[in-house]
């Protein structure tokens, strides 16, 4: 449904609409970063990798890839080593992936690259079944294979893993939606190479994290405060969304993946925090051209987006 904002906008194409199936856990840019918070630099987490290690900690960082880099260097890796963090669990658990908002509690456990493989696949759907998320720093992995999907029945091919080529094309460093056009744009009834990392394997019996793992009691003030991580400006200390928030959250998440082929639970919370105050779908597209112009978001996407903020506020979700 067109909003007539093509005057106010950059250009945008619609070919990001209906991609594959894929998600991203990175933070995305927020429309302006609150007051930053004195504490929030001197916070420590602790942190372990999650195949096994001694327990680190990590302090002084303001974005994802900042975090990767302490959690390297407290464990003398190269940060491109790291794919993804969970927390409180050392499991590839998608439901427990780091993204913009660390809980002051939090145990961060990193996942690192390990073997090596490679499968190739005649394509014979549209729809491969894959979901794309990213890390923020460069290294895409999937989320989630749909049951009964063309990739689901490749078993070689597994959730956590890193897609490091595709047909020989190196895609580290691309964002979870490039990574998951190009997956799309692939030819029906050809064939295509992917070359996969899996993350090293965490061992199964794991001791779980002891009560002296977590941080000093005076260091939190509230249970539902986290550590929002932002790729512009400081990270901040903030309470968790409302109910309302989350609400609104989930639906844009779910609109990401039916417009635009991805699934980024950040960057939908980006998107309900830039509509709080804008008071038409034309003010609102303009604020995410201005913030997240990159993802070239179809005006239907953005017209269904505003609808789901709005049916989040009226108690309609």
């Amino acid at each position: 449904m067109p909003l007539g904002l093509r005057s106010k906008k950059k250009g945008k194409s619609k070919e990001t609409s209906k991609l594959v199936e894929s998600e991203a856990a990175a933070p995305a840019p927020a429309p302006a970063a609150p007051a930053p918070v004195a504490s929030a630099s001197r916070l420590q987490f602790h942190t372990q990798l999650a195949h096994g290690s001694p327990t680190g900690r990590v302090e002084g960082f303001g974005s994802a890839r900042e975090l990767y880099a302490k959690i390297a260097e407290a464990f003398r890796i190269d940060p491109a080593e790291i794919m993804f963090c969970t927390l409180n669990t050392h499991k590839a658990d998608m439901d427990k992936l780091l993204g913009a908002q660390i809980g002051l509690e939090d145990f961060i456990f990193a996942h690192v690259k390990g073997q090596r493989k490679e499968v190739e696949v005649l394509k014979t759907d549209d729809v491969l079944g894959l979901t794309i998320t990213d890390n923020g720093t460069g290294c895409a992995f999937i989320k989630r294979i749909k049951e009964g999907s063309l990739m689901d029945q490749t078993k070689v091919v597994c959730v956590g893993d890193h897609i490091e080529t595709i047909n020989g094309k190196n895609v580290s460093g691309c964002r979870h939606y490039e990574v998951a056009k190009m997956l799309k744009d692939l030819e029906k009834g050809q064939m295509f190479k992917l070359e996969l990392i899996e993350p090293m394997k965490a061992f199964e019996k794991l001791e779980p994290r002891s009560k002296g793992g977590t941080l000093p009691e005076a260091k939190i003030s509230r249970g539902r405060e986290t550590l929002r991580l932002r790729t512009k400006g400081p990270a901040t200390v903030e309470e968790m969304p409302n109910e309302v928030e989350e609400k609104a959250i989930k639906k844009v998440d779910e609109l990401l993946e039916i417009y635009m082929g991805i699934r980024d639970i950040e960057l939908a919370a980006t998107m309900v925090e830039a509509g709080r105050d804008k008071k038409n779908p034309d003010e609102f597209a303009v604020a995410l051209d201005e913030t997240l112009g990159d993802f070239a978001f179809p005006d239907e996407f953005v017209f269904d987006v505003w609808g789901a903020i709005g049916d989040a506020k009226q108690g309609r979700l």
